[in-house]
């Protein structure tokens, strides 16, 4: 079974009640652990409840993100 650690989240708010969520994570297995980033996209609802609709997950190595931030940068 694999338990899912946040240590850290940022939100980025845009349009009409959405954000970006990105948030550094840890999963832990039996066999290890495994930290990664990921990037949430969601909304909230008219009760104040997040929800998300996307995602997309990677390896949190300074090399992936060096790259990630240098692109959008640049786009």
């Amino acid at each position: 079974m694999v338990e899912f650690e946040t240590k850290e989240t940022r939100e980025v708010k845009f349009g009409n009640n959405k954000f970006l969520e990105v948030a550094r994570k840890i999963a832990k297995t039996p066999d290890g652990d495994n930290e990664f980033i990921s990037i949430s996209k969601g909304f909230v609802t008219p009760m104040g409840q997040k929800r998300f609709k996307n995602a997309l997950g990677f390896p949190a190595e300074d090399e992936i993100k060096t790259q990630l931030i240098e692109a959008l940068q640049n786009i």
